[in-house]
């Protein structure tokens, strides 16, 4: 099960995330050969065309477990301060030929509006 967690972001800025991920018992979780993939939508059903991608990578050294997320400015100044989002973030593996995929991060995304451009 995904932890869950409600993030803000300003408006027209860029945004980097760091995501620590840790097994049961605290330690970190060796992400060696899995990949990330997130993304942001208004809504959960939102047909791939409505979602916007953050660009998603294990940090290296991958044995320590973190997820870097980012979005840029031209991302988020074209989000709407007034709507609702969601989002999630997902890492995978190749497991002898099935991709196993593990959701490990959601919740809302408040957008702070920009006076700025």
């Amino acid at each position: 099960m995904a932890h869950y967690e409600d993030l803000k972001i300003d408006q027209g800025t860029d945004v980097a995330i760091e995501i620590y991920l840790v097994n049961p018992d605290g330690s970190e979780k060796n992400l060696t050969g899995y990949t990330a993939a997130a993304s942001l939508a208004t809504r959960y059903d939102a047909p791939t065309l409505e979602k916007i991608a953050f660009t998603a990578a294990v940090q290296s050294p991958a044995t320590a477990g973190i997820v870097n997320l980012s979005l840029t400015n031209e991302q988020t100044q074209a989000l709407n301060p007034k709507k609702r989002y969601v989002y999630d973030v997902e890492i995978s593996v190749d497991n002898e030929g099935s991709t196993v995929v593990e959701r490990v991060l959601e919740g809302k995304l408040t957008i702070t509006p920009s006076v700025t451009e």
